[in-house]
């Protein structure tokens, strides 16, 4: 019996008769974070990290859900669970699984680099890694954040010398605030889509400090958008909620802008290369810091980079999720929509 299993509901722990991260109702359910495709409704009972209950609540409402700190262990059937920071949102986690000295660790979606906003990834030693591989082809490396963010500047500086409004897409629950907490207030006031405040307001209330921003509603005019900073759900580009803002350049924040021609296909002025995922190098450097022997990869372009790792002497497996990864859209601001699995469509 293995520790971890992959079944049609989740992967399951059948000594602790436990599931991480279910796409299917289970009695009981550990969580990464809150995403829609790794946090879902319908479960017995949740456990997520402290940081990710709020999130999780404003999003499932009124759930059984119970928080656990960072670090702290939980014994359920004999098989010893804590959480550690995963550095992709605010309350993201890695679950770590213990049982007789064997060491299994899934990381949920994950990130290395410090973003001033999440906990630190913190790196966990295992004997078997189950990873996301989201962007796993060379062609993506990340430039470090602060340049980023300087780009952003950059073109809203310059929009709002011409009277434009900058309109930029990211996720309304990681994304945006990582771009909130980046860029210069000075440059002009910031408003925000109502899923971004949402967000934002639950977010504040765990004590994350966020620049002052303003709701975009139905009663402010058109002029007042004129040199200020829109933050809103990709889904909300092109849309008929755009046409309140009067003039506009628009702008999309993805990993996927490394690839040419996405930023065109999704009718973008400026595509900004920011992921809240890990490149191909962090992911290579995770694994092999890891010290795992096993590796699973999953959601992402799973077929390429096992071959990639079994080329480097690992053993590499496919483990069949319904994560999501990183879409190009996100009808509710959050991941809900998109596709699952599969060769890269999903990531």
């Amino acid at each position: 019996m293995s520790l971890l299993e992959f079944t049609d509901k989740g992967i399951y722990c059948p000594r602790a008769d436990v599931y991480i991260d279910p796409w299917r109702p289970v009695a009981r359910a550990l969580i990464t974070h809150g995403h829609a495709d790794h946090a879902r409704p319908g479960h017995g009972a949740y456990l997520a990290s402290e940081a990710a209950v709020p999130v999780i609540r404003h999003r499932l409402g009124d759930i059984p859900i119970e928080g656990i700190p960072f670090g702290e262990t939980r014994e359920i059937g004999g098989v010893v669970f804590s959480f550690h920071p995963a550095g992709h949102i605010p309350g993201s986690a890695q679950i770590r699984a213990e049982y007789k000295g064997e060491v299994w660790v899934f990381t949920g979606d994950y990130k290395t680099e410090p973003d001033g906003l999440s906990e630190a990834f913190e790196l966990v030693r295992c004997d078997a890694l189950i990873t996301e591989c989201t962007f796993g082809l060379p062609v993506f490396k990340w430039q470090a954040q602060a340049e980023v963010i300087s780009e952003i500047n950059g073109w809203w500086q310059q929009n709002a010398e011409g009277g434009l409004a900058s309109v930029i897409g990211a996720y309304s629950l990681g994304k945006a605030q990582r771009v909130l907490v980046g860029i210069d207030p000075g440059i002009g006031p910031i408003y925000t889509h109502g899923a971004v405040e949402d967000t934002n307001e639950v977010l504040r209330a765990q004590g994350l400090a966020l620049p002052e921003t303003l709701r975009v509603t139905p009663e402010i005019k058109k002029e007042a958008f004129a040199g200020a900073l829109v933050v809103a759900p990709p889904s909300a580009l092109g849309s008929a909620w755009m046409r309140r803002l009067g003039p506009a350049s628009t702008g999309f924040a993805s990993g996927w802008m490394a690839l040419r021609g996405v930023r065109r296909r999704r009718a973008a002025d400026r595509g900004f290369v920011l992921s809240d995922h890990v490149d191909w190098t962090a992911l290579n450097e995770t694994i092999r810091s890891s010290g795992a022997e096993r590796i699973y990869v999953t959601h992402g372009y799973t077929s390429i980079f096992r071959r990639w790792l079994e080329s480097e002497g690992y053993d590499a497996r496919i483990a069949e999720t319904e994560y999501e990864g990183e879409l190009l859209d996100d009808a509710s601001g959050d991941k809900t929509g998109g596709q699952a699995g599969g060769e890269g469509a999903s990531a």
